[in-house]
């Protein structure tokens, strides 16, 4: 069956699943294949993570380590990892002669943020999904920007992404944090609702949306490892 066709069936069969039952869908559909959790490990991060845990501990999840992460980043991915018994979470790195060969003091995001996102995470991920037919994201549609006709199921290249949460709202996700007692990012409290990497990732206000520290004062909305699609049937 075509990739399209098959995220617009699952778009319908779906249309009123609740994550869970998406996610399941998503890492056992056998038409799906092999499938991956892609996770930033960041403020929202382990709600999903959560899920999975549910469905089967050692789920494959990538977390791309892009050397400029805050450090309260990296100890959050131990923990909840460690917490939620997560057994196959795979820690990616840029390659290392592309890093010396075009960023080799760490300063490429300064004069090109797009090409160091190339550098520090499309690449890398895309080195990483292969072996797997689809991948898992925690995109919502709440978050605005290009993800606000976000589907459940989409078409990517030669893959099915999967978006099990993209219809909550920001209260669902942060009751399903408190009904379950979960461990929360460091830098939330600290004035970041989203978190990337270091350079890149500054505090918001209060009346901000939560992803306005992404990239400031810079057009910039997504680091690249997403790309809009052409819409499918949600409902």
């Amino acid at each position: 069956m075509p990739l399209k066709e098959l995220a617009e069936r699952r778009n319908t069969l779906h249309r009123k699943s609740d994550p869970q039952t998406v996610l399941r869908h998503a890492l056992t559909d056998v038409q799906l294949g092999k499938t991956a959790i892609v996770s930033s490990f960041g403020a929202e991060s382990v709600v999903l993570l959560h899920m999975a845990a549910a469905v089967a501990k050692d789920t494959p999840v990538i977390f791309l380590e892009t050397e400029m992460l805050f450090p309260e980043t990296l100890q959050y991915q131990r923990d909840v990892a460690e917490t939620l018994g997560l057994s196959d979470v795979r820690v990616i790195s840029p390659d290392r002669s592309s890093v010396l060969t075009e960023d080799v003091d760490g300063l490429l995001h300064l004069a090109d943020t797009d090409a160091c996102c190339d550098l520090r995470k499309s690449r890398p991920l895309a080195q990483a999904l292969q072996g797997f037919d689809g991948w898992i994201t925690g995109r919502k549609q709440y978050q605005g920007g290009q993800r606000a006709d976000l589907p459940l199921f989409e078409k990517e290249d030669r893959k099915i992404k999967v978006n099990p949460l993209a219809r909550w709202d920001a209260k669902q996700v942060q009751d399903y944090i408190a009904a379950h007692d979960l461990p929360r990012h460091p830098l939330v409290a600290r004035g970041y609702p989203s978190v990337g990497c270091m350079p890149c990732t500054t505090r918001v206000g209060d009346h901000e949306s939560p992803r306005a520290g992404r990239w400031r004062n810079s057009a910039k909305t997504e680091c690249g490892i997403h790309r809009a699609a052409p819409a499918v049937a949600a409902e």
